[in-house]
């Protein structure tokens, strides 16, 4: 059917929301359960009520705006919880857009079988526990022991947090009972890279999610005096750390070229002028399109870390935070955007996603499908995150016609 988005709507839509959890540093912070995050979601509630949707709310606060039919669900969204100091259009775009579309679809009357549903998922972002807390809830891949142990970013226990909150440990667990049986979720996302922008194309589809490998790391060593510790007397820490640091690196560009390893912080103890660092605390995680490439790397990496500290008298350990697995897009639904795009006359690009989405999670229940469009200079996660406006009309649309599709 030949409707289209309303983009003035949905760049209002946008706007209202990244009004809410601005910050002193002209970012959002609007983690989940936050003061800012429930004014957010009281919002997404009124719009979705507004458009004469179905509202709900699972027991995870993951929450809905249906249009019924019969048979299996189209579901599209993303979430609306952000990084600390982030940018406006990750993850909000996702759920805006999609509402936008079964707007659009209600008003014109346009004719579909199956029902439809807009998803606004709970701690994306992983503030709280872990990645994907709704997502996870909502297709049942979470344990009780991570929600009843787990400590939140803030270095305060996640049942704490609950207890602030109409939410429990039981109801997050029983999130997974109040699912639909869903046919398809389709998500469209800032591409938070800079391929689309580099090659000029307005549309990315995505065929594949890689998987991510996430942990705590520490070398201890034992702290000495700087100046009285000859160099081959040390038990370096530091040095143990930047050793790794640059073979686990080289070992992936040359070795597994297209994934990803990034030690992202680190914390050295003592930590003073004049004495070898005793332990180096860093954060760790490799990424991969490829589950056996996964694999290997698990294996190599805490290998060679585990050399690296018998060489130099050191102790290594590690535990785990998190992990996904790698998805591909199922062709059917690869074929029908690229299909659509092409009516639409919109330039595309087929591109991996190294960042993981809520769409990797629900591959588990659902065929899945994602959408990019550019984000200028490759900036997410930022207060300088931004777009162009075109973009997101095209990338909408196209979300609209695949909805479009799958549900008639």
């Amino acid at each position: 059917m030949n409707i289209r988005i309303n983009l003035e709507r949905l760049k209002d839509d946008i706007e209202s929301l990244a009004q809410i959890g601005r910050d002193p540093q002209g970012g959002i912070t609007r983690p989940s359960f936050s003061k800012a995050d429930f004014e957010a979601r009281d919002w997404l509630k009124e719009k979705i009520k507004s458009a004469g949707l179905m509202l709900g709310e699972d027991g995870a606060g993951n929450i809905f705006g249906r249009i019924e039919g019969e048979g299996k669900t189209i579901m599209a969204g993303s979430h609306i919880d952000t990084v600390i100091n982030g940018g406006k259009f990750d993850g909000s775009v996702g759920v805006l857009s999609a509402l936008e579309c079964l707007r659009r679809i209600k008003e014109e009357g346009a004719a579909h079988t199956r029902p439809l549903e807009v998803a606004s998922f709970t701690d994306e972002e992983g503030n709280l526990v872990g990645d994907f807390l709704g997502s996870r809830a909502f297709t049942g891949l979470l344990n009780r022991e991570m929600l009843e142990k787990g400590m939140t970013q803030f270095g305060t226990p996640f049942s704490e947090i609950l207890d602030q909150t109409p939410f429990t440990i039981e109801s997050i667990l029983e999130a997974q009972t109040q699912r639909p049986d869903i046919e398809a979720f389709l998500e469209i996302h800032i591409e938070q890279g800079s391929v689309l922008e580099t090659e000029n194309k307005s549309i990315g589809i995505v065929d594949c999610i890689a998987g991510k490998h996430y942990r705590w790391c520490a070398f201890i060593g034992k702290a000495s005096h700087a100046g009285t510790t000859p160099l081959e007397l040390r038990q370096d820490a530091f040095l143990g750390l930047a050793d790794f640091a640059l073979k686990s690196t080289q070992h992936v560009a040359t070795e597994h070229y297209g994934s990803m390893v990034t030690i992202g912080k680190v914390s050295v103890r003592p930590g003073a002028f004049s004495i070898v660092a005793g332990q180096a605390d860093f954060s760790f995680e490799f990424r991969s399109t490829s589950k056996d490439t996964l694999e290997k790397l698990k294996k190599h990496l805490f290998s060679l870390a585990e050399d690296i500290a018998s060489t130099r008298g050191l102790r290594f350990n590690s535990q785990l935070v998190d992990e996904t697995e790698p998805v591909r897009i199922p062709s059917p639904i690869l074929d029908i955007m690229k299909e659509e795009c092409a009516k639409l006359g919109y330039s595309s690009l087929t591109l991996p996603s190294g960042a993981g989405h809520d769409a990797q999670i629900l591959a588990s229940v659902a065929q899945q499908g994602m959408i990019f469009i550019p984000c200028l200079d490759g900036i997410s996660h930022s207060p300088l995150e931004t777009i162009e406006w075109e973009d997101l009309e095209k990338g909408a649309n196209l979300l609209l016609q695949t909805i479009l599709r799958l549900a008639g």
